[in-house]
């Protein structure tokens, strides 16, 4: 791929159309985690330096094509102002080439953020002549949204039929550390994989089997792992087609020689209010729930990346929204980022739920990247090939 870093690019008065996920989490209007935005400061940045028309594309929601007021991006072209320190131009108005006209009255170095993308019926139809219509509003395209870069959309894959087409700051950067986990891996290397569904992980932990040295699988995937060996998991979370997907994890792992870990001891409760009970994993009762991983299982854990060199961590190890059942998920982070200080593991943490509970924990230093892609984050995990990633290629 090539980035905007390469020399030969000149980018002063060029109009630049630049690609980012601003789809961040609001409440009443307020934005309430500023994580993706800060992420692609340092591409916008360069771009301002560079004396760059900027043009950024982004979305938010699922408008289905259809102009929704609650999912305007003006709250959000505030917020980069602030933290900008600089003005960003919103433009409401609709793409034409009136539009066309307006970019090239503004500043060099001047920022000016397009309305909702997605408020296009030909954005998510990936529509030639859609795309074709957005890429005459730059001289450049840049990708810096890795996390929708799963999607086959216009502004992501279409639009690099037309204009020269860059990667940003931030997509090299979460690539490389991807890479670092799956093609350019330090052994041992570890993976921690949490959430409720198996079926949800299962494509994951089959395509990193070959390359990884062990997986430590919790929360609800944990369930499923202890009642295929029999274990009694009262009414706790468990995927209905656990058998065969457990089945699939265990042959393929004796083949890569891969070893497998799950919980062998939990925490228990009839409630998710509840306060949780420390049991073995062989005294669950049947109107119980487990919703935590033990103090046995997080020193194994402990043991385990003690004697790793890289680590992946997605989902977390219970349900951690409630105090009482944060402890497994808390324990590991502080696992990991005292291995850091101690023997500079490299570790990288992705996936919504993960985010949530490293910023809920004030953990972002404890890993040398946070991936706050969700689904492109899992889909390259998987080995699937991401269209937006292709395009650039």
């Amino acid at each position: 791929m090539k980035s905007i870093l390469d020399q030969d690019l000149i980018l002063k008065g060029k109009k630049v159309i630049v690609r980012v996920d601003l789809n961040v989490p609001m409440k009443d209007g307020a934005i309430t985690e500023l994580s993706r935005i800060i992420k692609i400061l340092p591409t916008i940045k360069l771009l301002i330096e560079k004396k760059a028309k900027i043009i950024i594309f982004s979305h938010i929601g699922r408008p289905k094509g259809k102009v929704v007021n609650g999912m305007s991006l003006k709250p959000i072209s505030n917020k980069l102002s602030d933290l900008l320190n600089k003005e960003v131009i919103f433009n409401k108005n609709a793409i034409s080439e009136k539009i066309s006209a307006e970019i090239d009255k503004i500043e060099d170095g001047s920022v000016m953020m397009m309305e909702n993308i997605r408020f296009y019926d030909g954005e998510e139809k990936n529509d030639d002549t859609f795309s074709k219509t957005i890429s005459n509003l730059g001289d450049i395209y840049v990708n810096d949204a890795f996390s929708c870069s799963h999607r086959a959309h216009s502004s992501i894959e279409g639009i690099t039929k037309y204009i020269p087409s860059y990667c940003g700051l931030q997509l090299v950067e979460e690539i490389n550390a991807l890479k670092k986990i799956t093609s350019e891996i330090k052994r041992p290397v570890t993976c921690i994989i949490g959430g409720s569904k198996i079926s949800t992980k299962i494509k994951i932990i089959s395509n990193l089997i070959k390359d990884f040295d062990n997986i430590i699988i919790v929360g609800g995937m944990g369930n499923a792992m202890l009642k295929h060996t029999g274990i009694n998991i009262g009414k706790s979370v468990c995927d209905e087609g656990y058998k065969n997907l457990v089945g699939e994890i265990i042959e393929k792992s004796e083949t890569h020689n891969c070893k497998i870990y799950y919980p062998i001891d939990v925490v228990v409760s009839k409630t998710l209010d509840g306060n949780g009970t420390i049991k073995e994993i062989t005294e669950v009762n049947n109107d119980e729930m487990i919703l935590d991983i033990g103090p046995k299982t997080i020193e194994s854990i402990k043991n385990i990346i003690n004697d790793t060199n890289t680590v992946l961590w997605n989902g977390p190890a219970g349900y951690f929204e409630n105090p009482n059942f944060a402890n497994g998920t808390k324990k590991i982070l502080e696992i990991i980022a005292n291995k850091r200080l101690k023997d500079k593991i490299y570790a990288v943490a992705g996936g919504g739920e993960t985010v949530a509970v490293i910023n809920k924990f004030n953990k972002l230093n404890t890993f040398n990247f946070v991936s706050t892609a969700g689904g492109a984050f899992l889909e390259y995990l998987e080995g699937k090939e991401l269209p937006g990633i292709k395009a650039l290629n």
